[in-house]
């Protein structure tokens, strides 16, 4: 019996302007919209090849090697989404293989750490939708996509797109108008890079799921947030995104970082997703761009202690020579010449700091989805 497969890769989104919040969790509509940049596969990806066949008895995920449970209702309205498509283009087409009615196989697998605070779920499900989506052969409308991978993950949306994307939260009951699109592709401002400080490898103690629903129940702030501060930001990032215009973005990107950890601080009880160490990093950043009399460098913390940090291509040996000033001996540096980066101290910093950092991760703006011939098999 033949065994029908499609392979591919997807990318980590991490949000500059963050989404925190539903007011629909079934949908995973958003309570605001939001803005991230996507990052190179080349350091972070998810590979998932999904494989239908009339052999196979039941649905499974083997997400790392280890089988997965499918039952969560996230997981379902993916598939059934999927199903209900290809359905409809077999009723069309009587020589088409009827797929939907075949059982899935679906592997997958991250070159970087699970459920740490790096938007594994974004990658996962963004590759999962775009894997079955080429397996049933779906016309491929990434907004349309999208709409099916934000039901997994809320993020999932925005990993559909490479360069910059927004994911517009919409106002329609049903979610048809809550969907990712571009803001601006790779080639845009190809120059932005990011380092990522990995402070933590271990699992949240609060996931996000959870952590949302505390904080929309609980936090005065949160209302101001969504509806006074995220919708000008929105604006103004764009903006600054379409002027590559690294000082405003910059600012606007620590802003809202700050904004949604101290949503999490004001729910009830307290949420906290950064540590002493990520307290240090963002003193580092601010320091350096007091320094240097404008902003060359921007810290951007999800629902997680591990710091991600903005730079153009053009102060890279100023950013990152900061970094490695105080990061030399944590693994990482492989990729950059540290010869030509500039030995920057800033008063005051702990000279330990490299402690609570498990590696370093040098990467830059990437591409959205990709099909590979790389395949994945159990």
């Amino acid at each position: 019996m033949s065994v029908y497969s499609a392979s591919v890769t997807a990318p980590v989104n991490i949000a500059t302007l963050k989404y925190w919040g539903k007011r629909d969790k079934e949908l995973n509509l958003p309570t605001n919209s939001s803005i991230s940049v996507t990052l190179s596969q080349k350091d972070l990806r998810t590979l998932t090849t999904a494989s239908a066949s009339s052999t196979f008895k039941q649905d499974e995920l083997y997400l790392n090697g280890k089988l997965e449970s499918l039952e969560s209702a996230r997981t379902q309205a993916c598939l059934g989404d999927l199903r209900k498509l290809r359905s409809e283009l077999e009723s069309q087409d009587d020589k088409l293989e009827k797929l939907s009615q075949f059982k899935l196989r679906i592997v997958s697998e991250n070159n970087f750490p699970t459920a740490a605070g790096l938007a594994s779920s974004a990658a996962g499900f963004a590759a999962l939708v775009y894997a079955i989506a080429k397996l049933y052969e779906l016309p491929q409308d990434m907004s349309e996509l999208s709409k099916i991978a934000r039901k997994g993950s809320g993020s999932a949306c925005r990993s559909l797109f490479g360069g910059f994307v927004a994911w517009e939260m919409g106002d329609l009951e049903n979610g048809q108008d809550s969907k990712a699109v571009e803001v601006a592709p790779v080639e845009h401002w190809p120059t932005l890079k990011a380092a990522i400080l990995v402070v933590s490898d271990d699992k949240k103690d609060t996931p996000s799921t959870s952590g949302m629903q505390a904080t929309v129940k609980t936090s005065d702030l949160f209302q101001h947030r969504i509806k006074e501060v995220v919708p000008q930001r929105f604006d103004e990032m764009k903006q600054s995104i379409l002027n590559k215009d690294f000082n405003k973005f910059g600012e606007l990107t620590m802003r809202d970082s700050n904004s949604f950890h101290a949503v999490c601080l004001d729910s009830y009880p307290p949420i906290f997703y950064l540590n002493d160490t990520s307290k240090k990093i963002i003193k580092l950043i601010h320091k350096l761009n007091e320094t240097e009399g404008e902003i060359i460098a921007a810290y951007t913390f999800d629902a997680g202690p591990n710091a991600v940090i903005y730079y153009d291509e053009a102060n890279e040996a100023k950013v990152l020579g900061l970094i490695h000033t105080y990061f030399n001996q944590v693994d990482g540096w492989s990729k950059a010449d540290t010869s030509k980066l500039s030995k920057l101290e800033i008063e005051g910093t702990d000279p330990e700091i490299y402690k609570g950092v498990s590696r370093i991760i040098l990467t830059e703006i990437g591409q959205g989805p990709q099909i590979t011939t790389e395949s994945l098999q159990i």
